[in-house]
């Protein structure tokens, strides 16, 4: 497994964006673009595709330490951090079916249906 593996598999768990990343790699005190945080995650075959090396996966997960449990002067609870993300990214849903229930000749009252004038 390569480093771009290990790198798009902890962006897709951690469900985390490109601007989110270049913040964490800050953290780090190591600066990049987000066009070129883009071509670690493309695919090999792509043009642009760049391999990742050790020092940038190196430093974002010195950085995601520091974005989770903070610093030891400011520590952070880490379940608290990933439980912010996701309610600062809300999942879209769509929403369910309404189906309409046809009418059977079971359903209808047979009191109201004989009284029921026709017209």
């Amino acid at each position: 497994m390569s480093n771009n593996d290990v790198f798009k598999k902890l962006r897709v768990a951690l469900m985390l964006r490109d601007d989110e990343i270049v913040e964490i790699l800050k953290l780090a005190d190591f600066k990049i673009s987000k066009s070129e945080l883009s071509a670690f995650f493309r695919k090999d075959d792509h043009p642009n595709y760049r391999e990742c090396g050790d020092q940038i996966l190196r430093n974002f997960l010195n950085g995601l330490i520091l974005h989770l449990r903070g610093t030891k002067e400011n520590p952070k609870n880490p379940g608290e951090v990933l439980l912010k993300n996701k309610i600062a990214k809300p999942i879209t849903q769509t929403k369910p079916k309404t189906t309409t229930r046809k009418k059977f000749i079971s359903d209808i009252d047979p009191v109201k249906y004989k009284n029921k004038k026709k017209s």
